[in-house]
């Protein structure tokens, strides 16, 4: 699963550079430009793809660290 959440955040980054939407002067709905659009679609994949990296390629071990030392009453 580690794989597809790098393929997917590599896809987004790959599309951000929407180049074939620049002149392009449709709304959509009536009120919302398509590059703005586009932009709030790629805005909700990053989100995705945050929610499965750290569902599915979050490394194990790392908050065992950070909750040992707020115990402590230490700095992690």
């Amino acid at each position: 699963m580690k794989f597809v959440v790098w393929g997917l955040v590599l896809l987004l980054v790959v599309i951000h550079q929407d180049l074939w939407n620049w002149d392009n002067d449709r709304l959509v709905l009536g009120f919302l430009p398509v590059t703005l659009a586009f932009h709030a679609c790629i805005s909700l994949g990053a989100g995705l793809a945050w929610f499965l990296a750290i569902n599915f390629a979050w490394p194990e071990g790392l908050d065992d660290d950070a909750d040992a030392a707020s115990h402590k009453g230490g700095a992690a």
